[in-house]
């Protein structure tokens, strides 16, 4: 049976606003698991660099004082990027995740309209096939015509009045995906540039602690403490003792010096007075013999 043009205006009408509620659906679906993936990441993130905030710190309580001090000022900054990460994560779930689940209920209601829509003019579509059917076996019958064609009236009505409050309910629906896409979104963009922004200015702050760090003043603490002053004063010991053993050493040699000076002297003396000696007694056999010759 042929349908009247309005019906198929109708049907036409109804399956494209089935095909448009269908793509919403679908996409957003789609679209919320993928925000949804996309702050589990940012959670998992926000874990993983609590875990490095806390090695930094462990690491630093192990190095000299400037590195030790530059390492815990980067972990707070580290620590407080994490606590607006949080704050992103947060705002993302309710701002952009919650609105997009929203829309599971929201199709679930225009698919009951629709429901309805279509029961509607599925009556519709009943009552003229009876009606066809008494005009063909009852032609004559017009009392039996007459209320079918009542009937079909009523359903065409009912259909009528169904389909214009599907319009409208679609066109609400319409007009609302809009803006929320636009909210969502816009939402979604906000949150991160807060959080980027957050971020980028913490940053700043933790590389600059970094790169203010003293490697000289480091350096010195490190090289001091490979002589530790009981090293140093041992050190010390050795270097006085080394120095009286070297005292010691030039007076002893400066003693047997003026000894052998001395022994030198003496002996010089006794070879004098032998000298000595040996003049008196020549002298003496001198005398002798001039006293013989007279």
């Amino acid at each position: 049976m042929s349908r009247t043009p309005d019906a198929r205006a109708r049907d036409t009408q109804t399956k494209q606003i089935q095909e448009n509620i269908t793509n919403v659906e679908k996409h957003f679906g789609d679209l919320c698991q993928l925000f949804a993936a996309y702050v589990r990441k940012s959670a998992r993130l926000r874990d993983k660099a609590d875990l490095l905030v806390k090695e930094v710190s462990l690491y630093a309580d192990t190095e000299t004082p400037n590195l030790k001090l530059g390492l815990k000022n980067f972990a707070d900054q580290l620590a407080q990027i994490q606590d607006y990460r949080q704050a992103e994560v947060e705002r993302l779930e309710v701002k952009v995740i919650e609105p997009l689940k929203a829309y599971g209920n929201i199709v679930k209601t225009k698919r009951e309209d629709m429901k309805q829509t279509q029961t509607a003019r599925n009556r519709e579509a009943k009552q003229m096939q009876q009606l066809e059917r008494m005009r063909q076996r009852n032609p004559s019958d017009r009392q039996i015509i007459s209320q079918a064609e009542s009937e079909l009236q009523r359903a065409t009505m009912e259909a009528t009045r169904t389909t214009r409050q599907l319009e409208e309910t679609i066109d609400d629906f319409e007009k609302q995906k809009i803006r929320d896409i636009k909210k969502i979104f816009g939402e979604f963009v906000t949150v991160e540039m807060a959080f980027h922004a957050k971020a980028l200015e913490i940053y700043t702050t933790a590389y600059q602690h970094i790169q203010n760090v003293d490697e000289e003043g480091d350096l010195e603490v490190f090289r001091n403490s490979l002589h530790p002053p009981d090293y140093q004063s041992r050190l010390e010991i050795v270097r006085a003792n080394s120095k009286l053993s070297l005292n010691r050493t030039g007076t002893s040699m400066s003693k047997s010096g003026t000894m052998q000076s001395r022994t030198s002297s003496r002996q010089r003396k006794r070879d004098d007075e032998e000298d000595d000696e040996e003049e008196e007694d020549d002298e003496d056999d001198l005398e002798e013999v001039t006293d013989d010759e007279h």
